[in-house]
């Protein structure tokens, strides 16, 4: 099989090694292997890559944007919950006054970042 390292595949695709590995990580390419486990790129995955760049290109979009839009179509549990995220309809809690909203949303971000910060061993149970 004729096949590129991952440095000759750097060198030839523009991509450094560290990017490529990060592709392939996220799932977008998938190199094969050596029987000594090192990555190998043939012409398949030659192609991905530079046709990967062009998508990225005309888009304007990042790897990442890509490596997500992938997990959606992979993950239906993902892919769902989005959904509905952007069918949602901001709802004011019925315990919560409408002149009280504001600084109820308020709050509970607060509380939310302050969880976040918090280390986890400093996190309430329960």
């Amino acid at each position: 099989m004729d096949a590129l390292t991952i440095h000759e595949a750097a060198q030839t695709t523009g991509w450094s090694p560290r990017m490529l590995r990060y592709i392939e990580r996220i799932g977008l390419v998938e190199p094969a292997r050596s029987s000594a486990g090192y990555r190998l790129y043939g012409p398949p995955e030659l192609q991905r890559l530079r046709t990967l760049r062009e998508l990225l290109d005309r888009f304007g979009v990042g790897l990442t944007e890509v490596g997500f839009a992938l997990r959606l179509r992979r993950d239906a549990q993902l892919r769902g919950a989005v959904e509905a995220w952007f069918e949602a309809t901001a709802q004011r809690p019925e315990h919560v006054p409408a002149d009280d909203w504001l600084h109820w949303e308020q709050d509970k971000h607060q509380k939310l970042l302050a969880a976040v910060q918090r280390p986890p061993h400093l996190m309430e149970t329960g």
